[in-house]
């Protein structure tokens, strides 16, 4: 995040144990992973920062009576604030306001982790966290490189599906609660994030399994830095040239179906990041990633087309985008068009796909830039349904989005 001085917002921001730690701080000093830090002596200190994302959305043949539908979305708000407690421990805590544009909004938990940084081999977090899984999870809706990486992307985790973390739901934004061990060998070239979670509750998973989490990704040229196991789609060239493969796996017994009819989920996924800055300045960028899908010993599809239950994708998926940011500037940002593509295949549903172009107005990073998108699919119509009788229309739909952080 952005490491510009303290604003009007962010002293808006502030709570008693802030202004406390202000009293205490003699001084202050900007941080890289919020808006603004406050030093409280040589080990401790306190940082508060600020997400927002919000869109205007055109979509065709999605209103009655109307071709097209017009709806502003609120996507997301988030407050953060991190601390270091001691030379090895940190605590994290983000909110996120959850159905902000369909219900008015609810401030809730996004993130809650005690940090046991010890050694870049070995960390601990332990609380309310992302479950490790293929890069777009881990880069989150602010660190992607396309506004819409999860509104038109390959199927969710298991972690993504509910609305909230409790009875019967398996987490939400990706977050779940558990603990998560990871590190990285070879001067951090090869990265390891291990974690274990309560996955999905109740229903199908009548004996409380837990769901074991893996990923592991090797850095071939640049190693790319960032916070604990969390990974970026794009660096705008300032990480240097990356070339980043990584596999991850989720696994959970009974962690799919019904309480009549349960079955166990597995999701495998490859991931890949190439960014290579060239002689004129300029950064282009690839993403792709490869998902398998499977659930066994149970959950049939007659279970599926009934409905009810927690339904998970079973079949293959895939998502490739390419990217090039222009060196030169047009008053205050940089120009970076895309491209990108998405097939889902379902084993015994229909399969669904979307195209997608669009250009970044690159401000300031990932903490200020407007982003402006075509969409052609049909999965924005067919969704998570996958029922044997899915159905959905190929449609158009426009986007502008604008997303600032600090």
């Amino acid at each position: 995040m952005s490491s510009n001085p303290l604003s009007a917002i962010n002293r808006r921001l502030l709570t008693p144990l802030t202004a406390a730690a202000i009293s205490a701080s003699v001084l202050y000093t900007p941080v890289s992973n919020a808006g603004a830090t406050f030093k409280i002596d040589e080990t401790k200190w306190l940082s508060v920062g600020a997400g927002l994302r919000t869109s205007f959305t055109s979509a065709e043949g999605q209103a009655n009576g109307s071709k097209w539908t017009n709806d502003f979305n609120l996507d997301s708000m988030r407050l953060y604030l991190n601390a270091q407690l001691h030379e090895y421990i940190k605590l994290e805590f983000n909110t996120e306001c959850m159905f902000c544009s369909s219900n008015g909004g609810e401030i809730r938990v996004l993130d809650a982790i005690a940090k046991f940084e010890i050694d870049p081999m070995f960390n601990i977090w332990v609380g309310r966290m992302l479950v490790p899984a293929e890069r777009r999870e881990l880069n989150g809706p602010y660190y992607s490189n396309n506004y819409t990486i999860f509104s038109a992307g390959t199927p969710f985790e298991a972690a993504d599906f509910g609305t909230s973390i409790g009875s019967g739901n398996a987490g939400v934004y990706g977050r779940d609660d558990g603990v998560t061990v990871w590190g990285s060998f070879m001067e951090g070239r090869l990265q390891y994030a291990m974690g274990i979670f309560h996955g999905l509750r109740d229903g199908a998973n009548g004996d409380d399994n837990l769901l074991y989490a893996q990923r592991v990704a090797y850095n071939f040229w640049d190693v790319e830095k960032n916070p604990g196991y969390y990974t970026s789609g794009t660096y705008y060239g300032n990480g240097g040239d990356i070339f980043t493969v990584g596999i991850s796996n989720q696994y959970q017994e009974d962690g799919a179906g019904t309480a009549a009819d349960p079955g166990d989920f597995r999701g495998t996924a490859v991931d890949f990041l190439i960014e290579k800055v060239l002689p004129n300045n300029g950064v282009v960028t690839f993403n792709g990633e490869y998902k398998n899908y499977a659930v066994s010993s149970g959950y049939s599809q007659a279970s599926r087309d009934a409905g009810g239950g927690f339904p998970m994708f079973e079949g293959d998926a895939y998502d490739i985008s390419t990217s090039y940011l222009f060196p030169q500037k047009i008053l205050i940002g940089q120009a970076q068009p895309y491209l990108r593509y998405v097939n889902v295949m379902p084993e015994d549903s229909a399969d669904r796909d979307v195209y997608e172009a669009g250009v970044n107005y690159i401000i300031d990073g990932h903490n200020a830039k407007i982003s402006m998108v075509w969409q052609y699919g049909d999965i924005m119509t067919k969704g998570l349904d996958y029922s044997s009788t899915a159905s959905g229309d190929d449609i158009h739909m426009l986007t502008l989005a604008l997303q600032l952080q600090i």
